[in-house]
């Protein structure tokens, strides 16, 4: 006879829960409420509360949430920073705020 059970692959997945640092949530933060202006490294890290790390921190965790939220959510406006893409504020809003 048949086995009714379900192939592993078919099984309900719990829903993945980035896990994102103090500060890549507080980046996070700080771009969603930039109102899609563009914020130097700077200013993210004054504004994140991480004028005390590397210069290039903010880089690594542009990295980071680029991978949460996608490759193009977060746009790199040459020599000037990053803004966050507006089509993907409901996305960011959820991560930011269910973590």
């Amino acid at each position: 006879m048949g086995n009714d059970a379900a192939p592993p692959s078919a099984a309900p997945r719990p829903e993945v829960r980035p896990r994102l640092s103090e500060a890549e949530l507080a980046v996070l933060r700080t771009l969603l409420s930039s109102d899609g202006k563009v914020l130097g490294r700077g200013e993210i890290a004054r504004r994140s509360g991480l004028t005390e790390q590397s210069d290039r921190r903010c880089d690594a965790i542009m990295v980071t949430l680029r991978r949460v939220l996608g490759d193009t959510a977060i746009i790199t406006v040459r020599r000037r920073g990053w803004r966050l893409d507006p089509s993907f504020l409901p996305a960011a809003d959820t991560v930011a705020n269910r973590l």
